[in-house]
């Protein structure tokens, strides 16, 4: 088998096929509301996180499961059309996942999921190769035990690796011990230490853990970073949001672009504020993903939300 090329970056984790329903109102408990439109359109985190890395000019591939129907085939277009290395691993007569998503009008999203088991990734479907010969490695946690094996064969090579973790699956910890930068969602840091000020878990994760980096995406305050020694807290830009689906996976893929660019760790989240600003002003997980000159165009000429105080006094 031919080895596969070097890419800037591969990932490994979640597609999903979303199906948007913008409501006007989040519908009550026993209530019936009218919807007028919906749009079916591609998503996941780990897919959305790729196409975003590809669209601003790294080179990428990506490894997840498939089913046999129309969802499937949406996805292997858009990753060729965007001209990700793409090795998608076929499941018959399955489903590809499924996501109903219902976007207020504030456009803060409601995700319904529904993903076949046998679409679950796994370690035998991986292939070392397609692993090693990248610059950087990111998963989701889903699917986590094709996670920690690929992770573990980035980390045997020296190859940086980054999660996105907002649940607790089970061998979360084994995952983890192998994530050099660990971005999670807001309540991740305490569910995982049981430590409820924010600052302390995301110092404990470093110290239980080892890795370079933790952070906790906190929707328009930001994002809070440890590197060892100091905090970095930057608040989200101030855009009219449409639907925040999608804004975690930008995130990430901005944070990646930074790190292989060899920015230091604020440029880095700064442009990934940005970056998932920006995707957030249109409808969809990869809405408005935007050039690079455009996110830093926002960068610069954009103002910041106010940023929370934090218990801690080394911040920056």
């Amino acid at each position: 088998m031919t080895e596969p090329s070097l890419v800037d970056l591969v990932g490994v984790g979640l597609n999903a096929t979303d199906t948007l329903i913008p409501v006007s109102t989040y519908p009550e408990r026993g209530s019936k509301i009218k919807y007028t439109e919906f749009s079916v359109l591609p998503g996941g985190q780990a897919a959305t996180t790729v196409i975003a890395c590809q669209t601003w000019g790294l080179a990428t591939r990506y490894v997840g499961k498939i089913g046999d129907d129309e969802a499937g085939a949406l996805h292997r277009r858009e990753f060729a059309r965007a001209g990700v290395d793409a090795r998608l691993i076929l499941e018959p007569n399955a489903a590809s996942p499924q996501s109903l998503i219902l976007v207020d009008a504030g456009g803060e999203r409601t995700v319904l999921n529904h993903r076949d088991d046998r679409l679950l990734l796994q370690p035998s479907d991986l292939e070392r190769a397609w692993i090693t010969n990248a610059r950087a490695v990111h998963v989701d946690g889903l699917e986590t035990a094709a996670a920690t094996l690929a992770t573990s064969w980035a980390r045997a090579a020296g190859i940086p690796t980054i999660a996105d973790l907002d649940e607790l699956y089970p061998g979360v910890d084994d995952l983890i011990a192998n994530i050099d930068y660990l971005i999670v969602s807001r309540d991740f840091p305490e569910r995982l230490t049981g430590e409820r000020h924010l600052e302390q878990a995301l110092q404990q994760l470093m110290r239980r853990y080892g890795c370079a980096v933790t952070a906790a995406t906190l929707g328009r305050e930001g994002v809070l970073a440890w590197d060892g020694s100091n905090f970095h807290l930057r608040p989200a830009y101030q855009v009219h949001v449409a639907d925040t689906t999608g804004a975690g996976d930008i995130f990430h893929a901005g944070f990646i672009y930074g790190l292989l660019q060899g920015w230091p760790l604020s440029r880095s989240l700064d442009f990934a504020c940005a970056a998932a600003a920006l995707n957030c002003t249109a409808q969809g997980a990869r809405g408005d993903i935007g050039a690079v000159d455009s996110i830093l165009e926002l960068m610069s000429s954009t103002p910041r939300y106010a940023a929370p105080v934090l218990t801690s006094p080394s911040t920056r």
